[in-house]
């Protein structure tokens, strides 16, 4: 069954573009087949570390994300990952509502989830909630706690909103932190992540903590079912 990956959250900074390179090195490592769609106009991060594996999805007409069906329809075994730049969740859930692109993709054997990417602060709780109370909220839904951008998740957990959205069934990933300095310079490489931990300017040890924060997260992801 081919599966449709949007990695969402709304707000700006929170680490979207992080997890879509994480499960884009994850379907690598695993040998598991994927395009990506990158809707960031100003050059994304799936084209700029996963060109070879990427094309540019600009959200500015009613059929942009027609191409998501499309490509998750062309080959039953490919991942589709659709990386959605900041405020582009009211695109997504118009076409969502347009298309009923949620009971086409059921009536072709495709399977949806959305990533809701967190960090710590009180927005993305606010997010959270708008996203549980709209029509999104029919979606298979991946909670992402990231704590690359935050580490104390206590106004998520006071607000019951992860025990609501668990009653509904939505899975957790909690992305471990991986120090800033370490990031920066992988970043500034321009590489990969398997490029990192080849060479990418990095020193032994940092290539080894890399690796070591890739397979953690890897060995995270397996049981969601990605």
């Amino acid at each position: 069954m081919s599966q449709i990956h949007f990695i969402g959250g709304e707000k700006g900074g929170v680490g979207k573009s992080l997890l879509a390179r994480v499960l884009a090195q994850h379907f690598i490592d695993r040998g598991l087949p994927f395009v990506g769609f990158d809707t960031d106009r100003s050059h994304g991060a799936l084209l700029r570390y996963y060109a070879d594996y990427a094309a540019p999805m600009p959200l500015d007409g009613h059929d942009s994300l027609d191409r998501v069906i499309e490509a998750a329809a062309e080959d039953p075994a490919r991942r589709v990952l659709v990386d959605l730049a900041a405020q582009t969740q009211g695109a997504l859930l118009r076409w969502l509502d347009e298309t009923g692109a949620a009971e086409m993709a059921a009536g072709l054997g495709l399977a949806m989830n959305y990533w809701h990417v967190m960090d710590s602060g009180r927005d993305s709780v606010d997010l959270l909630a708008r996203w549980l109370d709209g029509p999104g909220a029919a979606l298979p839904l991946v909670l992402v706690l990231n704590e690359v951008r935050g580490e104390g998740f206590e106004q998520l957990a006071a607000s019951g909103l992860q025990a609501r959205a668990q009653a509904l069934g939505a899975r957790t990933l909690r992305l471990r932190r991986l120090p800033d300095a370490l990031l920066q310079k992988v970043d500034g490489a321009g590489s990969s992540f398997w490029a990192a931990t080849q060479a990418g300017g990095l020193g032994l040890l940092d290539r080894q903590r890399l690796k070591v924060w890739l397979q953690k997260t890897s060995a995270e992801l397996d049981p969601l079912g990605v």
